[in-house]
């Protein structure tokens, strides 16, 4: 089974979403989530994409799938489409202003006001509202009802009794005058016409589509910037010499030059040079990163120092941008539980406001009302009622929480990781690499009684400069090249340490044990500071010669700055933090000591994650894990809600729900508070669209609505949902 996408077009509210995916899930095997704001569906199926294009058109919609390559050069189909909309909103407006004027300023109305209001309305009714009436028809044809099918029931009534009136009963009269009512008016519907109502309408509709449609461009704007930002082309070392090639014809493998200024035009590592390299539109991170021969640069970065030459390790859909895009991209497309029970109300709610609205007009007859009253309450109904605002509660919020993530380095996967950020209590932290920066370095160096601490640190990092081993680099790094003294018959005991010639001196570097052996002397105070690195769960590395110990160096897994804030703010959200390590109890107090952590689970191994998490689960607790490691995997599968760092593994990242770009603990807790941001916005969304339909539709009925007030309203519920979301464009992080 694959999974693909599929742009679809035609579509102009929920309903029309939930009958394309309808339509996609009767395919045998086929599940496929539809979304109204990103006009794409997410489809799972063995079905041939041409049997899927043509089950959509069979629907009375389009289908097509997205290219691979954009066409920088032919012009963007949303801005087309929003150009074309905008055109038919201006002109209909221009011809609906005197109408409506004429109809709410008596004085103005001079004999044969009536025919003129009808030639400036009749195309607003025709061609203004033809996008409705079109895919009404559609609709109509196959068996279906949509928002369109109100829009265009309810315009075509208006303006078909206006001209009843006007050719059949009194309304075409010379001298024939009527006033404006908010709501519905009594008299003789032979006399009334409903000109403005169908004029009003549409262009109240058009109005709110236009701005809906610039609004979820707004949106969706993130994911775009995101995707811009890779290199269009790129400097390949050739057989010695620079080609200029589209990044896309880039492979792996490939040597590549970035030169000051330019964007890194994929993942790789650098081979030659040194810079600064800035990330912030990609991570967030406001500080360019040093790097230099040997270290690891992302696609998309900008290079804002010297020349790099960059060694290709991922190009096109694998570098970090393409899969960070993607995951944006699969988050906008999901839905929430609550979005779908909106999407289940939307699917009959068309067809019982058509009853309703029937039901209205034999009811105001029924109990005495005139057919003008009855006509306008039902028409009002018809045009209040558009679902349009419960179609877009999610997707337009999930767009602007997604896009707002990305732009600072939070991807968020989709809106059942919103759900779980509202429901955890519990926050496990992994310690190496989570709250550690989970490499060795050098925390301190206690020379003896008598020494110098650098020439004591200098002895041992002369011994340990040929290692490779973590522990050697950390004593090593310390020390400038220049200042290394050469070692002679150097001597490497596996597991104990490096023996060797440092000037004058026959020095000695590694375990304690090792030293004992040689017969070199520990003194007190040495042995205390053993101890104590011991009791932190840090690792000591003794240097001596001649008969004595001469100083210890402290090597441990630094706690990142960050992490003791990132603690106390994860307390403020009101959740429990817990440290979990596989270091022993005393090591593990120490660091959660430093951290004010309470809870502590030491000693455990990398299959114990896992049991520790169900565990905590089994007790009640909601679970949120924060990992980096491929040892992290499954807890961060197992968690009810999973934090993977995106400094550490492919597997952490791919089991998270919510990925950090940056390896920075402040980054997880500004995850939370957007999750959550956005989750709260999706509830007021959904709660304002379903009030305000719920509210809305017996003012209607009652007659206290004018048709064309109505669908005002109707527009701007769709359009306050939007700007409700944007909202989330204003979210800053604590980091």
């Amino acid at each position: 089974m694959s999974d693909l996408q599929l742009e679809i077009g035609g579509m102009t509210c929920a309903s029309c979403a939930n009958r394309v995916q309808r339509k996609l899930g009767k395919l045998p095997g086929t599940t496929a989530e539809v979304n109204y704001a990103t006009e794409k569906a997410t489809v799972s199926t063995d079905v041939p994409v041409e049997e899927l294009i043509a089950a959509v058109e069979a629907a009375g919609y389009t289908a097509a799938v997205p290219a691979a390559e954009p066409d920088e050069e032919r012009e963007d189909p949303e801005d087309v489409r929003l150009g074309l909309l905008r055109q038919r909103l201006v002109v209909s407006a221009v011809l609906t202003l005197p109408v409506v004027l004429l109809a709410m300023v008596p004085p103005l109305q001079l004999d044969g006001w009536q025919w003129l209001s009808l030639t400036l309305a009749a195309p607003v009714a025709v061609w203004g509202a033809l996008p409705f009436h079109r895919a009404a028809w559609t609709n109509l044809r196959h068996g279906a009802t949509t928002m369109d099918t109100l829009v265009s029931v309810g315009v075509l009534a208006a303006f078909g009794w206006s001209l009843w009136a006007l050719f059949l009963g009194t309304a075409g009269a010379p001298g024939m005058r009527h006033g404006f009512e908010l709501t519905g008016r009594a008299g003789d519907g032979a006399g009334n016409i409903y000109l403005e109502a169908a004029a009003g309408v549409t262009t109240f509709l058009l109005a709110g589509q236009y701005l809906e449609a610039r609004s979820k461009r707004t949106a969706g704007a993130a994911l775009r910037t995101l995707l811009s930002l890779g290199a269009k082309d790129v400097a390949v070392l050739r057989e010695g010499r620079e080609v200029r090639v589209p990044a896309s014809a880039l492979a792996v493998g490939e040597a590549f030059v970035v030169r000051p200024g330019e964007t890194v035009a994929a993942d790789g590592v650098v081979e030659d040079g040194s810079s600064a390299v800035d990330a912030s539109m990609l991570t967030g991170e406001s500080v360019p990163a040093e790097v230099g021969p040997g270290d690891p640069v992302v696609g998309a970065t900008v290079n804002a120092g010297g020349r790099l030459v960059v060694r290709a390790t991922r190009v096109g859909a694998d570098t970090q941008l393409s899969r960070m895009a993607r995951l944006v991209e699969q988050a906008q497309s999901g839905k929430s539980a609550a979005q779908r029970l909106a999407d289940r109300v939307s699917g009959w709610f068309v067809p019982a406001v058509i009853a309703l609205a029937v039901a209205t007009l034999a009811g105001w007859v029924l109990l005495g009302g005139t057919w003008t009253q009855a006509f306008t309450a039902a028409v009002a109904v018809l045009i209040i009622a558009c679902p349009c605002a419960l179609g877009l509660a999610t997707p337009v919020a999930l767009m602007v929480g997604t896009g707002r993530g990305a732009q600072l380095g939070i991807l968020i996967k989709g809106p059942e990781a919103l759900e779980q950020t509202r429901t955890v209590d519990t926050v496990v932290l992994d310690k190496t690499g989570t709250v550690t920066t989970g490499v060795m370095s050098l925390l301190r160096v206690v020379a003896g009684p008598g020494e110098d601490r650098a020439d004591v640190h200098r002895v041992a990092a002369a011994l340990e400069s040929a290692s490779e081993h973590p522990i050697a680099r950390a004593v090593a790094a310390g020390v400038a090249p220049e200042d290394t003294a050469r070692v002679g018959d150097p001597q490497a005991l596996a597991g104990l340490g490096v023996t060797g010639r440092v000037g004058s001196r026959e020095a000695v570097v590694g375990r304690p044990r090792l030293l004992r052996e040689r017969g070199l002397e520990l003194p007190p105070a040495l042995e205390d500071e053993l101890s104590r690195a011991e009791d932190t769960g840090a690792t000591a590395v003794l240097v001596g010669w001649d008969g004595a110990a001469r100083g210890v160096l402290v090597v441990g897994d630094e706690l990142k700055p960050t992490s003791a804030e990132a603690v106390r703010r994860l307390r403020a959200l009101g959740l429990r933090p817990m440290l979990l390590t596989g270091d022993n109890e005393r090591a593990a107090r120490a660091v959660a000591v430093e951290l004010g952590i309470d809870d502590v689970v030491a000693g455990v191994l990398p299959e114990d994650k896992v049991e520790t998490v169900r565990r905590l689960r089994s007790e009640g607790r909601r679970v949120a894990f924060v990992g980096d490691g491929v040892n992290d995997a499954a807890a961060l599968a197992t968690a009810d809600l999973g934090l993977a760092m995106g400094t550490g593994t492919d597997a952490a990242i791919e089991a998270g729900d919510l990925t950090l770009v940056r390896g920075d603990l402040m980054v997880a807790v500004d995850a939370l508070r957007l999750s959550r941001r956005t989750h709260a916005t999706i509830r007021e969304n959904l709660l304002w669209a379903f009030g305000y339909n719920v509210a809305a539709l017996p003012v209607a009925a009652a007659g206290l609505l004018n048709p064309m007030l109505a669908g005002l309203a109707m527009g701007l519920s769709s359009v306050a949902v939007v700007l409700n979301s944007l909202r989330l464009r204003r979210f800053r992080p604590l980091a």
